[in-house]
């Protein structure tokens, strides 16, 4: 096994980052556990036996639960289906959850762990750099409902986050490049040397190449820096959200067949030409932002999918306006936005005008 980068997220957990770091995920389930629950996305049903197999000779009792794809498993029934399973097994508050997937699984793993008994604990164990860089780490949980993604969750930090990245061999290509967006973003609001570095695409995105691991490790700083000083989002982690106002509205209208980091990408820069279209950031900035996104293959316009049906425009606008009203940073009815003053320099956005809101939009229809 290669050295491991370790980060530490303030005083609760470390983040441990390299190839061959899956071996360390038995050992980092919190001492009395007895029955582990290893909830995983279909795709990883492999690794999960494995697993399993490490934790039976270390003497724990793991049971396997395979998860839908993607969003899917992000439903209260997938929730509930799982707290039966733990209720028949006979789970303690001192028992353990391993999440093993990408961001929808780390997402409903802790969301379970979170509220079975009120809290145990979770391993999260991310198998996509989407899920490394932004959804296992800083113990958000959630799942989504109708009327939006993410809108029932808990805040449960996690006992450990182990990111082995030879698991990101088998990651399509397309997922790969989308997770990318969180790092671009982590870029923006706190690490600028990210965007020197991910403006060479190809050792970007080269698995077993020295630049990805890199990206992913200042990616994750970005984030425990962040969430160590707010991990409620009572102020400063909001920053973590840079672009999700449209992006998530975008999810839920397309009934998630965008992927979430293609959602990122447009909803950045369309923050960029709020920003600049309210004299707050320079429009060269916003250039810049295009720039990054494109040269990683990430898309930075909406194809809303009504050229020239201006009644169908119009009724997607809406449907877009009414998601982002139920967004977790607004306050009543005042749309409240993470917007850059300049790279680096995030702030908020509170009230744009709908004529604001609408412009800025239509610059990133495609």
């Amino acid at each position: 096994m290669a050295d491991a980068k370790v980060i530490r997220v303030g005083d609760d957990y470390d983040v441990v980052i390299g190839h061959g770091v899956l071996e360390q995920v038995p050992s980092l389930v919190p001492d009395g556990a007895l029955r582990v629950l290893i909830a995983h996305a279909p795709v990883m049903t492999a690794v999960a036996e494995s697993l399993a197999e490490q934790l039976t000779a270390r003497g724990l009792q793991p049971t396997l639960a395979a998860l839908p794809d993607a969003e899917a498993a992000k439903t209260s029934a997938v929730a509930a289906e799982l707290w039966s399973l733990l209720g028949e097994q006979g789970f303690t508050r001192s028992d353990a959850v391993i999440a093993l997937g990408g961001g929808a699984t780390t997402d409903l793993g802790g969301f379970v762990a979170a509220s079975w008994l009120r809290g145990v604990p979770v391993v999260q164990v991310p198998t996509t750099v989407l899920g490394m860089v932004d959804a296992a780490v800083g113990g958000k949980t959630g799942i989504n409902i109708p009327e939006g993604k993410n809108l029932v969750g808990a805040f449960h930090p996690p006992a450990a986050v182990v990111c082995d990245l030879d698991l990101l061999r088998t990651l399509p290509r397309a997922d790969l490049i989308a997770g990318l967006a969180e790092v671009v973003k982590c870029g923006f609001i706190g690490d600028p040397e990210i965007l020197r570095l991910a403006a060479d695409p190809d050792a970007a995105t080269d698995v077993d190449g020295d630049m990805l691991p890199e990206l992913i490790a200042r990616a994750v700083q970005v984030k425990a820096d962040v969430v160590a000083a707010d991990l409620k989002e009572s102020s400063l982690r909001e920053i973590l959200n840079y672009g999700h106002t449209l992006a998530h509205a975008i999810e839920q209208v397309s009934g998630f067949a965008w992927r979430h980091g293609d959602a990122v990408a447009v909803g950045m820069v369309y923050a960029a030409e709020l920003a600049s279209r309210a004299g707050m950031l320079e429009p060269s900035v916003v250039e810049e932002h295009r720039k990054a996104l494109q040269t990683l293959g990430l898309p930075t316009a909406y194809d809303d999918d009504s050229a020239g049906d201006a009644a169908a425009a119009q009724a997607r606008w809406e449907a877009l306006r009414t998601a982002m009203g139920r967004d977790k940073k607004t306050r009543g009815a005042t749309l409240r936005f993470v917007v850059l003053t300049e790279v680096g320099e995030p702030t908020r956005l509170e009230g744009p005008s709908e004529e604001l809101l609408r412009a800025s939009y239509d610059a990133v229809v495609g």
